[in-house]
Order: structure tokens, then sequence, then C-alpha cells
């Protein structure tokens, strides 16, 4: 293993392996298709069934509640994934295997026809949950030796993460706004798959690294000094597959009850429906596992791993609130904004979005090029197929810009709105790095406290902005500018929050246990993402008894709220991580 990192760090790019950018480019194309095709799938459901892009005019719970069991799984999945690519497959055949199933999963969808839908967002979860872990897992096996630049590598990837976010949702989301549904999730799929053959042929470049594992032999697990092991009991290991066996009865019953009427959860027991009688139980099955096993490590992991399960409650309502981008507000960009503009606002607004599309794609695409001057002779074909890659996003791009110029007035697509997210990350992200490498660098409870406030207001903006709605009114036309603050807002939210949860895990938790509380974390952002788009699917009902803006209110407050709390606990929990940055 060690002979082929050294070999990797032969030829570099910008100071890293070029086999580093052969994984940002991967991931990138992964993030394009996801993304891309998350943009348009709620407003597709949710579009009329006339017109000249017809949708298939679905009630918009039912459209959340799909979104939000999609999501929901895309987070749980990893976890058997990772454990598969470990011990029987390796990280690279197991990111293979997912492209290809995901690039089936999007050809699918592109049929458009409801069987379609179902298959191809099957092959989707399924597909991430060989993909997701995986990649991460590559990089780390890369850097064996050289942990000083491991912080620099992932800022690289995540930029790559970022990168296939934006041009996934800008040129998906236009194609299939624009042109037909049908060329927006088959985009996604036509990318995914070439990011799967891009890394397929890369493989001399990383020689062993990434291979199906060796057959390991037996050996003593080294416990630190006053610590000891806690084995799951009988006890454990039952209640984990009846949480595990509510938890996914309760997933699937959710879409099938609203979308295909066809509930497995019948019953009810003691006033409750029998639905929220077993989230209820499979909960508090969850919360007995989690306090039982807590209590059971001697005091100093005990308080480290509290100290997680703080930070992993407040993720929770986090993505709650965050992960309305892809559902309330996509709502509210495609029937409640002002999206339609003329003189001299559509040509201010064509000359912002061809600078936001063009400057990206330079500088993603002068990466790419000092990724060829260094391996076209190792992993010629690789290159061949990304150089590809690139020169159809190029056509697309120079398609987008030429229709847009062509025409007098300007419609912005209600899909736009989202690369907000990622167009902002990749300016402001070097901003924090510094912040948080200099004398200022907050707590770990400040930051989520900064991240949680900061989301609730950008909702703050939605809520004045949304204030001229009728109550109950299904379309509305408000400026854009509340939803572009929003969007500013949350994704400094994001910045202070999100990159930081996965960090504070690894150095929190001791290296035997980690497996294990990254599974639990994932089930953290899980139920956020679920809970996101159930309380997304309230939106009509909310908006007619009350109003838009007593809808935006509420992931105004909780997440306020729940940011002042963390500045409470902040003392508790410096002395829970001890000494811990």
């Amino acid at each position: 293993m060690s002979t082929d990192v050294d070999n990797l760090f032969k030829d570099k790019v910008l100071g890293h392996p070029a086999g580093l950018f052969v994984l940002f480019f991967t991931e990138m194309w992964e993030r394009f298709s996801y993304y891309g095709m998350r943009a348009i799938l709620v407003i597709f459901l949710i579009s009329a069934m006339t017109g000249e892009n017809p949708g298939w005019a679905w009630a918009r719970e039912n459209a959340l509640s799909l979104l939000g069991t999609y999501a929901l799984l895309v987070y749980l999945t990893p976890i058997l994934g990772g454990y598969i690519a470990d011990k029987k497959i390796g990280y690279r055949m197991a990111v293979v295997i997912g492209a290809l199933l995901m690039t089936l999963g999007h050809a699918s969808m592109a049929m458009e026809t409801p069987t379609f839908l179902y298959v191809g967002i099957t092959f989707l979860i399924l597909g991430n949950g060989f993909f997701k872990p995986n990649m991460t897992s590559i990089i780390s096996l890369m850097y064996e030796g050289h942990d000083d630049k491991k912080d620099g590598a992932y800022t690289i990837f995540y930029m790559g993460v970022n990168a296939g976010a934006f041009l996934g949702i800008m040129l998906c989301g236009y194609l299939g706004e624009k042109v037909g549904w049908s060329f927006g999730f088959g985009l996604a799929g036509i990318f995914m798959f070439l990011g799967m053959l891009q890394f397929w042929f890369a493989k001399p470049i990383f020689g062993k690294i990434g291979d199906k594992p060796e057959a390991k032999t037996d050996r003593e697990i080294i416990i630190p000094e006053g610590d000891k092991l806690n084995p799951f009991t009988l006890l454990d290991k039952i209640l984990i597959a009846v949480f595990t066996l509510l938890s996914i009865t309760w997933i699937l019953n959710d879409p099938l009850s609203k979308i295909g009427n066809m509930p497995i959860i019948t019953f009810d027991v003691f006033g409750f429906d029998g639905a929220t009688f077993t989230i209820i139980v499979a909960v508090i099955i969850f919360l007995y596992l989690l306090i039982s096993r807590i209590i059971r490590y001697v005091p100093i992991v005990r308080d480290k791993m509290i100290a997680v399960a703080i930070f992993a409650f407040f993720t929770i309502f986090f993505w709650a609130s965050f992960e309305q981008a892809a559902g309330s507000l996509a709502i509210f960009a495609q029937d409640y904004t002002a999206r339609t503009l003329s003189g001299n606002y559509a040509m201010t607004f064509k000359i912002v979005d061809t600078i936001v599309t063009i400057v990206p794609l330079v500088i993603i695409t002068w990466v790419l090029y000092r990724l060829f001057s260094k391996t076209i002779k190792k992993i010629t074909l690789s290159n061949i197929i990304l150089g590809f890659s690139f020169l159809l996003i190029w056509i697309i791009v120079v398609y987008k810009l030429n229709r847009e110029f062509s025409q007098q007035d300007a419609e912005v697509p209600a899909t736009w709105f989202a690369i907000l997210n990622s167009l902002f990350i990749i300016i402001l992200a070097p901003l924090f790095s510094k912040w948080w490498e200099s004398k200022y660098n907050p707590s770990a409870a400040y930051k989520y406290a900064f991240g949680l406030i900061l989301l609730g207001l950008g909702f703050a903006f939605l809520v004045y902005g949304s204030s001229s709605i009728e109550q109950g009114a299904k379309f509305a036309s408000v400026s854009m500018l509340w939803l572009i603050m929003a969007y500013l807002f949350h994704t400094l939210g994001e910045l202070c929050l999100s990159p930081l949860g996965l960090s504070y895990l690894s150095k929190l938790v001791p290296g035997r246990m980690i497996a294990m509380m990254f599974g639990i974390w994932y089930i953290a952002i899980a139920i956020g993402n679920k809970t996101a788009h159930s309380l997304g699917g309230m939106i009509d009902d909310i908006t007619a008894n009350y109003s838009m803006s007593r809808f935006f209110l509420i992931f105004t407050l909780i997440p306020i709220g729940l940011g002042l709390l963390a500045m409470i606990l902040n003392p508790l929990l410096k002395k829970l991580m001890h000494g811990v940055k």
C-alpha cells in the first residue's frame, strides 16, 4: 500500500496527487446527477398536466412525501454500502457499482412513467449507498503517511462536490424546465455514466489502493488504559432488529399511504394512528439503545459520546430546516416568486447568469487541463472520456446562453435559485476556512449556534417577503430578492455547521467505535431530511389556515431558539469534550 501511495504523490496537480483530481471529477459528476435530478423532481411532480412541458399535477404533500423518503434512505444505505465495500468488494468496485446503479436510476426516471419513476428512485437509493461512503474512504487510503495534506485534500474534494451541484442544478434544471423533463433526468444519467467510465479507466493510477480487501487474520484489539470494550448484548441485537423493522415499515408506509392509498400500517393504538404509534415506539427503542450503551462506557468516553449525541440532536433540526431548499423553497420559487423579467432587468439577469455560468466552468476546465498534463499517458482513455464530458457541458452551456439571449424577456427558471447555495459556498468557503484557522476560531457550540441562528435569519427574509401573500393563495408574485437573501444566509449557516459535524465526531469518538457512530450520525441526518419534507408537506394546510408567513416563521423561530440553547450549553459541552477542539 505504501508503494502505491508513494507513486501517487509523484504526479502532482496543484500540490496534490493527480489521483485526487480523478476522484474530484468522479464525485463532481455524481453530485451533478444527484442535485440535478433533485432540483427538478418536486417541480416536475407538482407542475400542471397541461402546457408545453406538462408535469404530473401531484399534490404538494405527496411530492414532498416521496422526496422525504428518498432523502432519508439516501443517508441510510451508505451504512450498508460502506460495510460491504470494507469487508467484501473493496472501495473502488463499490464506487463503480454505485455509479452504474445510479445511471440506471436516472435512465428509468427519464421514461416519465410512474413505474419507472419508482424503479429509478430505488436504483438511485441503492447506488448512492455503494457510492457515497467509499469515495472518502479512497482519499483516506491515498493520504496514509501524509496527514499534513489531508485537510487540503478534503477541501479540494469538497469544491468538487459543490462544482457538481452547481452545474447539475443549472443544466438539468434548465433543460428540465425549459425543454422537457426527460432531458433533465436523462442528462443526469448521461454524466453519471461518463463519470463511472472515467473512474473505471483510471485504475492504473491507483495501483492496489481501494482494491478488494484481503482476508484479515484475527488480531488483538488495543484498548487504551482505563477503557473497556462494550459489546452488543443479546437484548441490544434484538432491539436493533425491532427498531430496523419498525423504521422500514414506517418509512415505506408514508409515501404508499399518501401517493398510492396503499398503507402498510392500518391499525390504531391507544388513540394514535398506527403510523404515529410505530414511529414513537421506534424512537423510544433507539433512545434506549443509545443511552444504555453510552452509560456503559468509562467516564471520559461516555462524556465525549454524550457531546456527540447533543451535536446530533442539533444536526437533526438544522437539516430539517435547511433541506426545505429541495421542497418548500422549490415550491415557493415555482409558484410564489416573480420570475419574469423585461427590459433592463432581463438584460441584467442574462449578463449575471452568463458570468455565474462561465467563470466557474472556466476554472474547472483549467483544473482539467492540469490533470491532463500530468496523466495523459498513464490514463489516456479516462482523460478522453473526461474531456468529452466537458465538451458536452460547454455545448449545453453555449446552447443555453444563446437561447436566452435570443429572447427579449427573461424567465428565471425556478431551479436557478438552488444554484445559489453552491455558488455562495465556492465564494465564501475560503473566508470561513481562514476564520477557523485564526485566533478568533469559536468553540464547537458557538459554531453550531451561529449555523442555526443564520439559518433562522434566512427564513426571516421569507417571513417578511411572503407577508403580502393572501391566506390560502396557490400562486403569487413576490420579489426574488427574498429568496436570494434566504439562500445567502442559509449558506452562511451551512458553512458554520455542516462541515464540522464529522470532524468533531472523528475527534471525540475512539477509533474502534468510529464506524458505529458514523452510522448514528447518518441516521440523524436522515431523520432531519425526512422531517424537513414532512413539515414542508404541511405548506398548503398552514397557508390555508394561517398564512405563508406563518409557515416560514416555524423555520425561523425553531433554529434561532436552538442556536441560543447551543450558546447556553457551551460550558457544558466544553466540559464533556475534555479539551477536544
